[in-house]
């Protein structure tokens, strides 16, 4: 059984940083996709940063320039840097990894608060 578990989120105040990691319970090479979403109160779930197979990476226009996202085969992790926080980043945070059309799992999520 596939297990998502995300640490590291807080509270942080404007221009602060975080590094959130996503640990799986099983190898993450065979996840096709892996990605952070996010939602905030009040707010759908969006898609924040993805990774794939191959490294390739993509944000949501709100992030670039601030966040990171990898992936560590050996670790089985997937972290995501956040730098230069804003009070809008605010949500909870979810990891979500993909193996195929029918095959998708989620973490419980951590909350990332960020003071103005």
């Amino acid at each position: 059984q596939v297990q998502l578990v995300e640490s590291g989120g807080g509270l942080v105040q404007s221009g602060g940083s975080l590094r959130l990691s996503c640990a799986a319970s099983v190898s993450i090479f065979s996840f096709t996709i892996m990605r952070w979403y996010r939602q905030a109160p009040g707010k759908e779930r969006e898609v924040v940063a993805t990774i794939t197979s191959g490294d390739n990476t993509y944000y949501v226009d709100s992030v670039k320039g601030r966040f990171t996202i990898a992936r560590d085969n050996a670790k089985r992790t997937m972290d995501l840097q956040m730098n230069s926080l804003k009070p809008e980043d605010t949500a909870v945070y979810y990891c979500n990894a993909v193996k195929n059309s029918y095959q998708s799992y989620w973490g419980q999520g951590t909350q990332v608060t960020v003071s103005s």
